[in-house]
This record gives structure tokens, sequence and C-alpha cells, in this order.
């Protein structure tokens, strides 16, 4: 009987190795595994790890930023969505766009030619962002407020998920220097770069980048964040400041003719977060403009779903007592009472009515089957 999860029955093994590493490191894996003949890319595995840590943090920072849970989740979702999309279709439109590009998508292969890869970071940003916006709107979450617990969320993704290019062999960077200690190889980088040549792990710097960024903005969140939208604006410096230098490295990059669209998106990112974040910086410390979370709106909207919660639960435990268990103990005392009642004669008046009925019958004379003995008797004398 044939497993069903298997890894060598669709996908080869495959090596990568780091030779300047710890006196050489060499990794034998494979870069999926199939369950019921499906395959299932750790790539995938990964992003949904990542995605999943994701918002069971940013769940348990609800509180800090003075958010519900019930509508944190609902925007979570919907941004969620919204990421995937605008990820595929910013990768799927600037490759068409590329003219060196052997890959054209159209409106139909953008959606249906997904397991053949093609995810873009930036456009998951703002795909995310935009839909997030709505469902803020929708859900009467405060925008800003959200965006700074996303963006820590952003960071756990994008630390985890960028091993997926570790497991791919993909989005590596130019070649190195031989002796570089992080210089790598692997059975599919050699086979798009000279034989034996080290290339610059740029899906591990990036991850690296990420994993920092989020344990400083972590703490940063705690006592440090002064208006909200912050931690949004300094996760896009950041990340967009590490992805400049790093994009430069990689040779899988979008173009747009010779111009690298990640690398500039990632420049021109960093230096708005920068003057953003001074102007934002001024105007609250001279308007002295609260955190939402110390906000009569956010004490209002915590009342309100407070009662509304009261509220549900006042309803359930009524509807539990109308309908009481039948294992309960007044369950069994009303069985009782359904009982005793059920076995005592009714009071309709049935008795008078006999004993009217007799009294009439008393009346009445003869019955006739008095009269027919009379009449037998006659004819006998």
């Amino acid at each position: 009987m044939t497993s069903l999860i298997s890894s060598a029955s669709e996908f080869q093994e495959i090596e990568l190795e780091f030779p300047n590493l710890f006196g050489g490191v060499a990794i034998n894996y494979y870069r999926g595994f199939t369950v019921f003949g499906i395959p299932i890319y750790w790539y995938g595995v990964l992003i949904t790890v990542g995605v999943v840590l994701a918002y069971f943090y940013a769940m348990s920072r609800t509180k800090d930023f003075g958010l519900n849970k019930d509508r944190v989740f609902d925007v979570v979702f919907a941004a969620l969505i919204g990421g995937f999309l605008g990820a595929r279709i910013y990768y799927c439109v600037f490759t068409t766009l590329d003219p060196n590009s052997p890959i054209n998508y159209t409106f139909i292969t953008t959606f249906t030619g997904i397991r053949d890869g093609g995810l873009a970071i930036y456009g998951g940003i703002i795909g995310s962002v935009l839909v997030g916006f709505i469902a803020c709107k929708i859900r009467k979450v405060n925008f800003f407020t959200m965006c700074d617990l996303a963006a820590l969320g952003f960071l756990i993704g994008q630390t985890i998920g960028r091993w997926g290019n570790f497991v791919n062999q993909e989005a590596y960077g130019a070649v190195t220097d031989p002796d570089w200690v992080f210089g790598m190889t692997g059975d599919i980088i050699s086979q798009e770069v000279e034989a034996g040549a080290l290339v610059h792990p740029c899906f591990l710097y990036e991850s690296v980048w990420c994993l920092i960024g989020f344990v400083l903005l972590h703490f940063y969140s705690k006592k440090l964040r002064s208006f909200d939208g912050e931690v949004a604006l300094l996760y896009v410096g950041w990340y967009g400041l590490g992805r400049a230098f790093i994009e430069g490295l990689r040779t899988d990059s979008l173009m747009l003719g010779s111009v690298r669209i990640s690398q500039i998106v990632a420049a021109a990112s960093f230096v708005a977060a920068i003057v953003l974040l001074i102007i934002f910086k001024i105007v609250t410390e001279k308007k002295q403009i609260p955190l939402y979370v110390n906000s009569d709106a956010c004490r209002e909207l915590r009342e309100k779903d407070k009662a509304t919660e009261e509220a549900a639960k006042a309803k359930k435990a009524a509807k539990e007592k109308s309908a009481p268990s039948i294992l309960a103990d007044d369950a069994k005392d009303i069985e009782l009472e359904q009982d005793t009642g059920a076995n005592e004669p009714e009071s309709d008046g049935s008795e008078g009515n006999d004993n009217d009925n007799g009294e009439n019958a008393g009346d009445g004379g003869d019955t006739p089957a008095e009269e027919t003995a009379a009449d037998n008797k006659e004819s006998e004398e």
C-alpha cells in the first residue's frame, strides 16, 4: 500500500551547500511532498506558517492597540485575500511588461497559473492595505492603528516566508567572492550559474533583516509609540532600506527596461517613510493628539462592544433557561409535575352528568328491558 504522504514520488532530492560556513554545510532535501497524489511545496507551507504566526501575534497584541479581536479578525481575513491578489497581479503585470521575460500573462492565466509560482511582496502589501482600508471602514476599526499592528505581522510573515526561497533555491544574488562565509551553491543554482560558483543568499539576508526589524519594532511599539501609524511607517522605512540594497544583489528582479522595479520602490518607500515620520511627529506633538488606545472614540467603541457582548450572553442564558437540559434538576421537577398532573382525574363535570343521567333514568319510568319482561309475564298469564 502506498503512503498517503510521500516526498520521493513527485519530487527529486536536491542539495544545497554552504562550503565556507562552519567548515562546510551540505543539506539534502525535497522541495515538497505529496498528499493523495497532490504535490505540496514547502514554499507554500512556509508562507502559510508565517501567516498563521503573524495572525496569532497580532491577536495577542490587540488590547495594547485598543482594538477588538472580532473586528480585527474580519479585517485580517479580508486583507489576506487582498494581499494574495495584489501579490499575484503585481508579479504578473510587471513580468509581462518586461521585454526580456519569456512569459506573458493574460487575465485568465494570472489566476489559473498559480501553481507555476509568481508572487511579489510589494504587490501583497499594496493589496492588503487597500482591501484592509475598506474593511476597516466597514468594521469601524481605526485604520492607522490597524496598520501598526499589521506591520509587525508583516515582518513575522516575511521572516519565515523567505525560507521558501531557500527551499526552491531562488531569489539568490549574483556570484560572490569564493571565500565569502555565506556564499552558497546548489543543484538548481548550478544550472543557472557556472559550476562551483558561489552566490549571495539574498533570502537569508532579507529574512535576518526582517527578524531584526520585528524585534526592534516589537519593543518600540510597547513603550515608545507616539502616534497611530508610526510603527507602520517605521516598518516601511526599515524594510525599504534593507530591500534597496538586497535587491541590487539579486539576479531575478522584476525589470522595467534596465530598472529594477523593486529596488526603486524600496528606495522611494524609505524616503517617503522618513519624511512622513517627521511630519506626523511634529503635528502630533503640536496638537497633542492622543493614541487611539487612549482616545474617547476607543473607549466609546469598547463600551459598545462590551454592552453588545453582555446582551448576547444574557440572551443565550435566557434561551438555555427556557429550554433546560433533560439532565437538569429543574427539568426533572417539571417532568414530575407533568406526570402528576396527567394521573389526576380531570374535573370536567362528567360526574354531575352521570348523576343527572341516573336521576333522569329513574324519573323516566321503566326501561325497555323491564317493559318487555312485563309484557311476557302478562302473556303467560
